[in-house]
């Protein structure tokens, strides 16, 4: 037989495993940490290799349905947002090689964090507030230690998403921070440029305790704005449009 039909065929069995497994998730017969069957079991069950079920447990587990590890059966994975996240990463990487795919994310970062700051100022609770001031008063005794701001300036927009109260949210500040850090800390950080930062943090905290949404997104756009024209021009001066 063709060497490529071989393998086709191998992929179409490893699929109809990986297909099989996930029904079985998804409907509850295999609960979060339980163990899946034994790699022998599943090559009687489904009539397939061993060469196959493991190409379908290396499927599972990239996509993040399932933990393998070694000498211990596979178990499934308790699936938070944070493993959706972890599960793409890969592919927005790949994607992030090329200027465009770091801009089309950062962008997408603001326009979700313009409607965060615009839900904050008019539902933040005392709580929030507090938080947010608490995560501002750290940026400012960071200025001078731009390794420290960075962190503190991180946190401050963290507090953004945590306001909405929103798990989807969280996971993807999270992703976001992960993603476009390789740009973040390769820029050169000078205190000038840190108070700058913290200057717009402050004003953003402002806009949101006096409960004033277009204030809170006019300010977090062109905070967001200006850090991209610095980061565009620094790394990508022939990128279109920045």
């Amino acid at each position: 037989m063709d060497p490529e039909e071989n393998t086709k065929k191998s992929v179409r069995a490893a699929d109809a495993i990986v297909t099989a497994i996930e029904n079985r998730i998804a409907s509850g017969k295999l609960k979060d940490g339980a163990p899946l069957p034994a790699e022998r079991a599943l090559m009687e069950e489904f009539g397939a290799s061993r060469t196959v079920v493991r190409e379908a447990i290396t499927a599972l587990s990239n996509r993040g349905l399932i933990e393998a590890r070694p000498r211990f059966r596979p178990v499934v994975r308790h699936i938070g947002y944070d493993s959706v996240i972890d599960t793409t990463s890969p592919v927005i990487r790949r994607l992030l090689h090329d200027p465009q795919g770091v801009k089309n994310l950062y962008k997408a970062r603001v326009f979700v964090e313009r409607l965060l700051v615009r839900d904050a100022a008019t539902g933040a609770n005392r709580e929030d507030i507090r938080r947010l001031k608490e995560k501002l008063a750290e940026n400012a005794a960071a200025i001078d230690d731009s390794e420290r701001f960075y962190q503190t300036d991180v946190a401050f927009h963290r507090v953004l998403y945590e306001i909405a109260d929103n798990p989807v949210f969280t996971a993807t500040h999270e992703g976001f921070v992960a993603w476009l850090a390789p740009q973040w800390e390769q820029m050169e950080r000078l205190p000038e440029r840190n108070r700058r930062n913290y200057a717009a943090h402050e004003r953003i905290y402002t806009a949101i305790l006096e409960r004033d949404p277009d204030a809170a997104e006019a300010a977090i756009v062109q905070h967001l704005d200006a850090a991209w024209d610095f980061v565009s021009t620094t790394f990508f001066p022939d990128l279109p449009g920045t």
